[in-house]
């Protein structure tokens, strides 16, 4: 029996007497819709990206242009600190915020296209990149603080270094020190002038304060001779710094510039360097009514009474040259503010001129002592002792010849009792001066003796004296003694004739005749043989 089919399977559908139905057509895929662009996702990429710590392309997962901004920024990081006076290059500052525009530009851009899906929302980004651009504005504010700090501390520097300078020159003189002192007060005028209300500035009014006190230190240790060039330099400096910015400074020099002119002076009075009135006639002359200037006239008084007394001590004749100096300080003294002084000193001079030449003839400065009496016996013809320093000055000018004859001053006036007769005659050419000295002091000239010639021997000369031709002659009288004669020819006539120097002691009971005569090679000669004639 064959077995049995399979049963049908069961049939789907509508019932039976159903109507018919119908499957809905298959759906066939179309294009995928593209996005619309978020400008909110693009401003808060640019902004992030603004901030230079490219935070936009982090967002973005642009990981290699992420680095690219942090190597960037740190690298501006490493160039800017630790800030320097000069800052950061203009094209550094230019390049980096191109490189800024650049990456905020292109990281909008990106935003733009990039549809993924953001750890941050876009309005909260936004809001991130605009609090986190508080990051470059604060680096810039640190930036700009940091270089002022530097700038104010280049400007300390440069304070110390002139701060340095001035005490570098204490205990140097002030010819030696005077390029440090300039040098310093051209960085002290640099920091007041162009960097005012500067640290440095603000410190410049005491650094004057010790530079002024440096430039003056000669006067604090009493040199005052020494503290007048550094003290009127001081007084220029109003002029070149300013009177409001020196303040007090500006006339800090002035009293003690007066004191050191009047002490300077006093020191000085009666020296060679006292010309033009020195130290005294400056004094009255910058700071006429200060109270040194008061003390001028008392001050010289005191110097000619002084140098007065000193005429009578070991050196007279300092004390003259001395008191001529005065003479000459006080004539230059402006206004003739030495009052009746010119005439106390010139009598001083002239009681010191004598003086010296006494003391110079007591010294055996013989030659000295003749010149000084002379122009004495000269300049003061009203001088009562006019006779007297003729006296002693023909006993010099002999000794110059003949130092025996300045053994003692000459008598001042001639022993009285008997005179012998004494006749000079000139057997010579030209005109004859003689010069004694001894119990008396005198000279007398001879005329010239217009036949007479010069010989070749003394026996020629003696021979033609004894013949008695009748040459020119004088007589004196002087009473006995030992005696020094001087012989001198006038040069013009005679040519050139050597001065003859002879001594003689004159003794009662003889007369006695002296004829001179020129000896050709032999110089001025005299009549020994007729000494002592009766």
């Amino acid at each position: 029996m064959a077995p049995p089919l399979p049963a049908a399977p069961p049939a789907y559908g509508p019932p039976a007497g159903a109507p018919p139905t119908y499957a809905p057509p298959a759906a066939v895929p179309g294009p995928t819709p593209t996005p619309t662009p978020d400008p909110v996702r693009a401003l808060s990429a640019a902004l992030l990206n603004l901030t230079g710590l490219g935070l936009g392309y982090v967002l973005l997962k642009r990981w290699l242009l992420a680095a690219l901004c942090w190597g960037a920024t740190a690298a501006l990081l490493f160039l800017a600190f630790p800030a320097e006076v000069d800052g950061v290059p203009g094209g550094v500052l230019i390049g980096f915020l191109a490189f800024l525009l650049l990456a905020a530009a292109d990281g909008a851009r990106r935003a733009l296209r990039t549809h993924q899906n953001w750890p941050l929302r876009a309005p909260l980004a936004v809001g991130l990149g605009l609090v986190l651009l508080a990051v470059p504005a604060g680096g810039v504010i640190a930036y700009d603080a940091a270089r002022d700090d530097a700038i104010e501390e280049m400007l300390l520097d440069r304070l110390d270094k002139a701060d340095k300078l001035v005490t570098a020159a204490d205990g140097r003189t002030f010819d030696a020190a005077e390029d440090d002192y300039r040098s310093a007060l051209a960085i002290y005028r640099d920091l007041g002038d162009d960097h005012a209300g500067s640290k440095a500035a603000d410190r410049v009014p005491e650094s004057l304060t010790a530079y002024y006190k440096s430039v003056a230190a000669p006067y604090d240790a009493r040199k005052y001779c020494d503290a007048l060039e550094p003290l009127k330099y001081l007084r220029t400096l109003p002029g070149s710094l300013g009177k409001d910015r020196l303040g007090t400074l500006a006339t800090w020099p002035d009293d003690r510039l007066a004191t050191s002119l009047y002490e300077c002076g006093s020191q000085g009075l009666g020296t060679a360097k006292a010309t033009g009135g020195g130290e005294f006639g400056e004094l009255l002359r910058t700071f006429p009514d200060s109270d040194q200037a008061a003390k001028v006239e008392p001050a010289i008084k005191s110097a000619i009474d002084a140098r007065s007394a000193d005429l009578k001590g070991a050196e007279p004749c300092r004390a003259t040259d001395e008191l001529r100096s005065i003479g000459a300080t006080v004539k230059s003294l402006p206004d003739d503010a030495g009052g009746g002084l010119s005439s106390d000193a010139a009598g001083a001079v002239e009681s010191g001129t004598y003086a010296c030449g006494v003391d110079e003839f007591k010294d055996g400065k013989f030659s000295a002592a003749a010149k000084t009496l002379e122009d004495f016996r000269k300049a003061y013809k009203g001088n009562g002792k006019r006779d007297r320093a003729h006296q002693i000055a023909i006993a010099a000018e002999i000794a110059t010849a003949r130092p025996s004859a300045g053994r003692s001053l000459p008598p001042a006036k001639s022993p009285g009792g008997t005179k012998l007769t004494y006749v000079i005659e000139n057997g010579g050419p030209g005109p004859l001066e003689v010069l004694y000295t001894g119990p008396t002091t005198g000279s007398l000239k001879l005329a010239a003796c217009g036949n007479c010639k010069t010989y070749t021997s003394k026996v020629q000369g003696k021979k033609s004296c004894l013949a008695g031709k009748g040459y020119p002659k004088s007589t004196l009288h002087l009473p006995p003694g030992d005696y020094h004669f001087l012989y001198k020819r006038g040069s013009s006539t005679a040519g050139s004739v050597r001065n003859n120097t002879e001594g003689s002691k004159i003794q009662p009971g003889y007369r006695y005749t002296d004829c001179s005569y020129v000896v050709t090679g032999g110089g001025l000669g005299d009549l020994d043989g007729l000494d002592g004639l009766t």
